[in-house]
């Protein structure tokens, strides 16, 4: 797939760092996924899916500000999975951030997050996202605590500094009865595709993480690459397979 970044209203300075940063295609016309800048913001949208929504990352957002809020405690599964409710300023490394939803939650306990993204559409979206936070008072020290490593899961787990953590969330197909959720993961599968090398991530994320690699899972999934983990945190709709090298002290 082509990853086009449409030209009109966007800033000449933003056009130039983001076909640098992500290897976008600039264009004033586009077919299928691409990226927009819309009430100052990046958006992906589909030329033939008008119901479909655009799809941002905002992590000023009513809906963040409410998971912030009201969610990502050190109680949360995620969190108790990454042992944040042992130690508050853990490094982590969320090597499939996706849209950097749990890479919110993590930050918003205290850890310092590590965001890896392969797709150019979904990395220029939380670029963009982690830009505007940064500027806005309420999410900027949130953001201070988020960077961003544009490269495949794979590549980043070999070149990046070890973490106190590594967290994996490869996609799978879901199975969700919500009509809002499948429209949502659909749309995403199709622009991101399959993690056909998830099975590969767990020994270089074990070679990497100091303490302990977090798998998260549908409730229905079988364990990563058919190893058993030491721990299993159990959600609503997902478990985290958890993988311990050492105590966290």
């Amino acid at each position: 797939m082509r990853a086009v970044l449409l030209i009109a209203d966007l800033p000449a300075e933003l056009s130039a760092e983001l076909t640098q940063r992500f290897g976008l295609t600039l264009s004033d016309s586009a077919t299928g996924w691409h990226l927009r800048w819309v009430e100052q913001q990046l958006v992906l949208r589909h030329t033939d899916m008008p119901k479909q929504g655009d799809i941002v990352v905002d992590f000023a957002s009513a809906a963040a500000t409410y998971r912030r809020q009201h969610g990502g405690a050190k109680s949360e599964g995620i969190a108790k999975a990454c042992g944040l409710h042992k130690k508050r300023d853990l490094q982590i490394i969320d090597a499939t951030a996706g849209l950097g939803r749990d890479a919110l939650v993590l930050a918003n306990v205290g850890a310092h997050v590590t965001l890896v993204e392969r797709n150019p559409l979904v990395a220029a979206l939380l670029y963009d996202g982690l830009q505007r936070a940064a500027a806005h008072a309420s999410t900027a020290e949130l953001a201070s605590r988020m960077q961003l490593h544009f490269a495949p899961a794979l590549q980043a787990l070999t070149c990046l500094p070890t973490a106190d953590v590594v967290y994996l969330d490869p996609m799978f197909p879901p199975r969700e009865k919500s009509a809002l959720v499948k429209k949502e993961m659909r749309a995403f599968h199709d622009v991101v595709g399959s993690d056909t090398d998830a099975d590969a991530l767990l020994e270089p994320a074990l070679a990497l993480a100091k303490y302990r690699v977090v798998v998260k899972r549908p409730g229905y999934a079988q364990v990563l690459a058919q190893r058993e983990p030491q721990l299993v945190v159990k959600g609503k709709n997902n478990r985290f397979d958890v993988y311990i090298k050492q105590a966290i002290t």
